[in-house]
């Protein structure tokens, strides 16, 4: 084992064990899309981390482009109109 794993953190946090890390990244794996299906097939800890860091990403690109869309929609429309109140109730 290496000496990296097996110090504890300067804040005293318990040690994580080997098994608690394979459940973790197996319970990760489950949540990204177009493993799901995958799951008997297990894919290497650096493999489902890396996937899981570019569907993060691909997510936060979707909440700009969404919200720059939003912005748009927004100024287009008169601000007490039946339109801008259907925005606001879906935001809020």
């Amino acid at each position: 084992m290496s000496s990296r794993r097996s110090r504890q953190s300067s804040s005293g946090a318990s040690r994580i064990s080997d098994d608690q890390i394979i459940q973790l990244i197996s319970k990760l794996q489950q949540l990204l899309p177009g493993t799901r299906i995958q799951r008997s097939n297990k894919a290497s800890a650096s493999k489902v981390l890396h996937e899981t860091c570019n569907y993060v990403k691909s997510l936060h690109r979707e909440v700009d482009d969404l919200s720059d869309r939003l912005s748009q929609l927004l100024s287009t429309i008169d601000a007490d109109s039946p339109e801008a109140s259907i925005v606001r109730s879906l935001i809020m």
